[in-house]
């Protein structure tokens, strides 16, 4: 037998929470003595506040959790239930890390500022290229909203095209727009941002299928420079750019393009070259 002050310590939660477990029905002393209230536990009662523990843990609730450990919940309902919290978990776990790359890009922003050197950034024309391309609305233009707009965009892309055997010409460009009229509000009245996932394609081209075929024009002068790494990661770049192109007298000029040089499998390996439409002020 136990006091509850030794099979608190023994299962590592606190005597507040064994008290609220005992009012919830979730766990019951084997014994309280009338005179002084003491309660008294079993040894063998830890193995039921392990499971308890651990479903709080998982995210069921109180009430949850009792119908479970007293065999209220099937196998396989239980099962059920374990899956989709699994899947629950692991969405909030990979939100989580797309934050801290964030938060990091964040920092090396601030740490970067005015470090880059300006023969990074070349000016340059853009020749005019053909594409085929899927449209999608994101939130805003923070990362976290533009990421699973894109990223799907382009697997169906690739998809549809390589259905309908269309051989690709050249790397992926990514432009994103206003969705109307800003005003003072970037993407537009209601913050939304009109995400373009494009690829390069040769010849002539219906424009009646799944995906779109336009032809992007010629932008005259563009300010350019090569980001290295996930694009989770390019705020410190695309600033670096930015602060280029106000010292040096431009002003934007259009809406910039991401244009994809290398894309293998380890995202922090990518390459990406930036272009930013320019004119001189």
């Amino acid at each position: 037998m136990f006091g509850i002050g030794d099979f608190a310590r023994h299962g590592r939660v606190s005597v507040r929470m064994l008290r609220h477990y005992d009012a919830m029905g979730l766990l019951r002393p084997v014994r309280v003595d009338a005179g002084t209230g003491y309660r008294s536990y079993e040894g063998a009662q830890l193995a039921r506040l392990n499971r308890i523990v651990a479903l709080k843990d998982l995210g069921f609730t109180l009430r949850q959790v009792r119908d479970i450990v007293d065999e209220k919940v099937g196998a396989e309902e239980l099962r059920g239930m374990l899956r989709l919290r699994r899947a629950e978990l692991e969405t909030a776990m990979a939100a989580a890390e797309a934050r801290l790359a964030q938060v990091e890009a964040r920092l090396r922003a601030i740490e970067s500022e005015g470090r880059m050197p300006t023969n990074d950034v070349v000016l340059k024309s853009v020749p005019a290229v053909r594409v085929a391309e899927l449209t999608g609305i994101a939130p805003s233009y923070e990362p976290e909203d533009i990421g699973p707009v894109i990223g799907p965009l382009y697997e169906e892309l690739f998809r549809q095209l390589a259905a309908a055997r269309v051989d690709l010409a050249g790397p992926g460009v990514a432009l994103y727009e206003d969705t109307g009229d800003a005003g003072d509000t970037a993407g537009g009245a209601d913050g939304r941002i009109t995400v373009h996932a494009a690829v390069q394609v040769a010849g002539p081209l219906r424009d009646d299928g799944p995906f779109r075929v336009r032809d992007l024009p010629e932008v005259a002068q563009a300010a350019t420079v090569v980001h290295r790494g996930s694009m989770d990661a390019v705020l410190p770049t695309v600033q670096a750019l930015a602060r280029w192109i106000d010292d040096n007298g431009y002003r934007a000029d259009g809406y910039p393009r991401e244009v994809s040089l290398e894309c293998p499998d380890d995202r922090d390996a990518w390459v990406t070259e930036l272009q930013q439409p320019v004119v001189r002020i």
